[in-house]
């Protein structure tokens, strides 16, 4: 039997962290959401120590943000069989939106933060989500939801886990470019619910006419009053420029969107 590599040590190693975890995700206590819009959200884990969130909008299409992904490393989807066991599923292909700029991302502003991972065999257990654009004009208050699998206490990896969401609030000036989020209690100035460390990826959900559709994507958080940290604001990556590349792509790849 051939050995492991140190890659899937790594990644077999942070399975089982998250196997055995608490159920906890997203700061400010948001309730788990195993059902519902929870029911599209994946775990990624890559070879460099990624640790993000994706949505399946096809069996064995998962929708992401850019910055988790890069090229040349390895890249896992956990699945929990029934025995709760973590199980890690083989990506086969990777694509990042053309006009991604990490630069733009870390400094917070507006990029194509936008990526897509094929797996090899599609993913049980999982129902895929709906791919939609907001409702236009956004407007300041306008409610979405958001869904990941991070942390709940920044710089503790055991507080990950579980599938959490939270209904957060649109404030600023929100265009088609970046979209920000908070919670309506705390309204980014006092620690509220918001993403953190691993829900990056994760989406964001806007209840339609059709349902709950996936409209963007969690893509950086702060904390109170711009600090560094979670439970402030919650950085968003509306598809309304890039959706047509997400189905581009995933035709591409033969799927039928």
């Amino acid at each position: 039997m051939k050995a492991p590599t140190k890659a899937l040590v790594s990644l077999l190693a942070a399975a089982a962290l998250l196997a055995s975890a608490p159920a906890h995700a997203i700061v400010g206590g948001a309730a788990p959401t195993p059902e519902g819009v929870g029911r599209a959200v994946v775990t990624i884990l890559g070879s460099r120590g990624t640790f993000c969130s994706g949505s399946l909008i096809a069996p064995s299409l998962v929708l992401t943000v850019a910055h988790c992904v890069e090229p040349g490393a390895v890249y896992k989807i956990v699945r929990y069989g029934a025995d709760q066991k973590a199980q890690l599923q083989d990506v086969s292909k990777v694509a990042i939106h053309p006009a991604y700029q990490m630069q733009a991302m870390l400094a917070h502003r507006a990029t194509a933060d936008v990526a897509l991972l094929r797996l090899k065999i599609p993913f049980e257990g999982k129902t895929p989500a709906m791919l939609g654009m907001p409702q236009l004009p956004i407007a300041a208050g306008t409610q979405f939801t958001i869904s990941g699998i991070g942390v709940t206490i920044r710089g503790d990896g055991k507080s990950a886990g579980i599938v959490r969401s939270a209904a957060l609030v649109v404030t600023g000036k929100p265009g088609k470019l970046q979209i920000r989020l908070v919670d309506p209690a705390a309204q980014g100035t006092s620690n509220g619910l918001g993403a953190c460390v691993g829900d990056s990826g994760g989406p964001v959900f806007e209840d339609q006419a059709a349902g709950p559709v996936i409209i963007g994507l969690i893509s950086w958080s702060t904390g109170p009053n711009d600090s560094a940290g979670c439970g402030g604001l919650s950085g968003v990556t509306p598809l309304t420029l890039y959706r047509d590349w997400v189905l581009q792509t995933a035709r591409q790849w033969g799927f039928a969107f």
